[in-house]
């Protein structure tokens, strides 16, 4: 029986013996896969170029060459395609050679099937395993709100992999700006819907009146303006995932229609009478207090049970600093190569004013933030003086007051505190010994500072206590 992970696999076999490559096809075939096969090295490299495999068998020798050299030529080329090597004549060496080229398994001949299977199976459920971790490296790559190495962040990240595996329906909370979305499109990229679609709705964008037409579809003069029939989210997103952002902002008429299709699996086009069974999971978020929506009853309780099967709530970055100089300088990167600005740098000074900054929009902001100061800056290298014309008000906060409507006061005390070690630390070059002297603190003192606010100093001849 085929497993996902082979289900639709294709497959090469390149081998000269006609036997073989009749046997292994059938063989092969009656699993589930789809084969091709191949006699030789010239005929397999045309096969390779003409379509994408997800798994190739070679035979090492072969009347045109050998399977080893068709080998090296797919890695010089970069393609990555997993190979597993065949050969009635196996010697240490050539096993090595294979090895050192890349090869997954060596396999001597006659090939005993179970075993071919097996190395098989294996090989396709690792390639599906690297597959999904370029994936979200891509998706944490574009907008960046995965990147760090806090604990609150890869405690997020294993929860993901948890959730990703299951069918619940999850709910994403945080604050604006956290990375909701790429954490939506994470848990469908890792989940057994991952070649299924991936569906999004932001409730907040959409006028009340057509959000059940883009949920549901409608059918043709189902209201003005309907010409054509139209297939909704739900529809479309069938066999995948459907992403529902900002999911407190929906109406409550509609939060009951939602709840059913929740509880039955199926829905209504507008203006249709048909039933028609979805299997789509449900991801919703939302930036507000849900609990307190339902307390006020401007949210159903029963479908926030239902949408809050898995919980996962983003932390602000202000609760993960220590990965601030990191986001940063990934930001940096993708905007410099954005905006072909090669070579720019951010100082130590800046990267310390970075992590001084309150962040209210959160990673969008720094995202934001490090593209304005790409664009900017005249030269190659970001100082702090940069940083503080590109914040928010043109400079530092000292310019325009420490106050600032709507920010808790333990936030501003702690950005008045920041500011200050930050100021102190830039004025005697970072180090330590000198800014604890500078302020009348106990170094140590200045030491569990700094760490409480994800600072780094330097210690010149001693270890930096404060890393």
């Amino acid at each position: 029986m085929l497993t996902d992970v082979m289900a639709l696999a294709h497959l090469l076999v390149v081998d000269d013996e006609p036997s073989i490559l009749t046997t292994l096809q059938k063989a092969l075939s009656l699993e589930g896969y789809h084969v091709d096969v191949a006699g030789g090295v010239g005929v397999g490299a045309e096969k390779l170029k003409k379509r994408t495999y997800d798994l190739c068998l070679f035979d090492v020798q072969l009347p045109d060459g050998d399977g080893l050299s068709l080998l090296a030529s797919l890695r010089a080329a970069k393609n990555e395609v997993p190979v597993i090597m065949m050969s009635g004549h196996a010697t240490i060496d050539t096993a090595v050679r294979a090895t050192r080229l890349g090869a997954l398994n060596f396999l001597e001949k006659p090939i005993n099937t179970d075993a071919l299977l097996i190395a098989i199976e294996t090989a396709l459920r690792l390639q599906r395993a690297e597959a999904e971790a370029r994936e979200l490296r891509a998706a944490s790559g574009t907008t960046g709100e995965l990147v760090g190495e806090s604990a609150p962040i890869k405690k997020l990240v294993e929860q993901i992999g948890r959730a990703a595996k299951s069918a619940a329906s999850v709910l994403v909370t945080g604050e604006r700006g956290t990375g909701k979305e790429l954490v939506a499109r994470a848990i469908h990229l890792l989940s057994p819907r991952a070649k299924g679609p991936l569906e999004k709705l932001n409730c907040a964008a959409v006028p009340h009146e057509l959000i059940e037409s883009e949920l549901f579809g409608h059918e043709a003069g189902a209201f003005t303006g309907a010409t054509k029939q139209r297939r909704g989210k739900f529809e479309r997103g069938s066999g995948g995932t459907l992403f529902l952002d900002e999911v407190g902002d929906m109406p409550l008429a509609m939060q009951a229609k939602l709840l059913r299709v929740l509880q039955e699996r199926e829905i209504e086009r507008v203006g249709g009478s048909e039933t028609i069974k979805v299997d789509t999971r449900v991801v919703a978020a939302t930036n507000r207090d849900l609990v307190k929506a339902c307390e006020a009853e401007t949210f159903r309780a029963d479908l926030y049970d239902r949408l809050n099967v898995v919980p996962l709530h983003i932390p602000p970055l202000r609760a993960r600093r220590e990965d601030i100089p990191l986001l940063a300088r990934h930001f940096l990167d993708l905007a410099a190569k954005a905006n072909d600005r090669p070579g720019m740098r951010l100082e130590e000074d800046a990267i310390q004013a970075l992590a001084s900054h309150a962040f209210p929009g959160n990673v969008r902001e720094l995202r934001n933030l490090t593209e304005r100061l790409v664009i900017l800056t005249p030269d190659d290298v970001i100082r702090a003086a940069d940083v503080r014309t590109c914040l928010p008000g043109g400079s530092s906060p000292k310019a325009h007051g420490l106050y600032r409507p709507g920010v808790p006061f333990r936030v501003l005390v702690e950005e008045a505190e920041r500011q200050v070690i930050v100021d102190a630390l830039a004025h005697h070059g970072g180090q330590m010994a000198a800014t604890a002297r500078a302020l009348d603190l106990e170094r140590s003192h200045l030491y569990k500072k700094a760490r409480a606010l994800g600072l780094r100093g330097t210690e010149k001849g001693e270890e930096d206590e404060g890393g």
